[in-house]
């Protein structure tokens, strides 16, 4: 009786233990592992800038010359070196300026790492100055003189590698390469009313640029994305370029051979900020 009695125990215990372990919720199983994307400055991107630009060292040079012999040529060079046609005028200027901007870049190593790239870019320049002057000296000249000199670089292009390092999403670089802009250069000496000596050129003429910069991407959600990019970037740039000097001559109006040569140099720099739209590679 006992036997029996004990069994049933057993049993019952058995049964309520299943049962209870059929209640116990099931163990679900760990949610999948979704990798966070490592950002890459690889890919193609276009963009906008604008900034501030500027020249140092615009200095015209003006000497006489007189190649045909002509008599009294020789008193176009006293002229300058009595002050009567200026020897050296500075004319810097500075303005604004505004272009866009393509490129690529490549990423040796997404997140962090050595990034390369070359990228294209035209602006526009307002750098034109035009300075007046007017100079009498009895001692040496019993005329009124006018010098007017002009400079006027409105357009600068440049085609640049870029080599850099990111810190994931800053990236600090440097670049340098071809330049080339547009430039306008007028010189006009009057003697008393008339214009007695004019010249003036305008070339495109070719340099080369330098610089460095700095450029941070932004999340790709950020409300400057108005073209759905794989990335928008912001940067902050220097831009040094040299296109170069050039002789201007400076005739006389009443007939060739005699006159002056005015040289114009033409270096600048650029601080400008930009922003690229990232087509590519996350």
């Amino acid at each position: 009786m006992i036997k029996t009695l004990l069994s049933t125990v057993a049993v019952s215990a058995a049964l309520v233990g299943a049962a209870a372990a059929a209640d116990l919720p099931r163990r679900a199983a760990p949610p999948p592992v979704i990798p966070v994307p490592v950002f890459t400055w690889s890919g193609l991107y276009l963009g906008f800038n604008a900034g501030y630009a500027f020249t140092e060292s615009d200095t015209i040079r003006t000497r006489g010359i007189n190649t045909l012999g002509i008599p009294g040529g020789a008193n176009l060079q006293a002229n300058v070196d009595n002050g009567l046609r200026r020897p050296a005028v500075n004319v810097a200027q500075d303005g604004f300026t505004a272009g866009g901007q393509a490129g690529f870049n490549y990423q040796f190593t997404p997140g962090s790492g050595f990034v390369v790239g070359v990228e294209a870019d035209a602006q526009y320049l307002d750098l034109q100055r035009t300075r007046r002057e007017t100079i009498f000296n009895p001692a040496f000249n019993p005329n009124v003189l006018t010098n007017t000199y002009r400079s006027d670089v409105s357009f600068l292009g440049t085609v640049r590698g870029r080599v850099g390092y990111a810190f994931d999403r800053v990236l600090v670089y440097g670049t340098g390469g071809f330049a080339y802009g547009d430039v306008d250069r007028t010189v006009v000496f009057q003697t008393a009313a008339p214009i007695t000596y004019a010249g003036a050129a305008r070339e495109i003429e070719i340099g080369y640029a330098y610089g460095g910069g700095i450029e941070y991407a932004m999340p790709t959600d950020s409300f400057l994305n108005f073209f759905k990019a794989n990335a928008v970037t912001v940067k902050g740039e220097y831009l040094r370029y040299d296109l170069g000097s050039r002789n201007v001559f400076v005739p006389s109006v009443g007939g060739p051979g005699v006159g002056y040569v005015s040289r114009f140099s033409t270096e600048g720099s650029l601080a400008r900020a930009g922003i690229n739209y990232k087509f590519g590679s996350y």
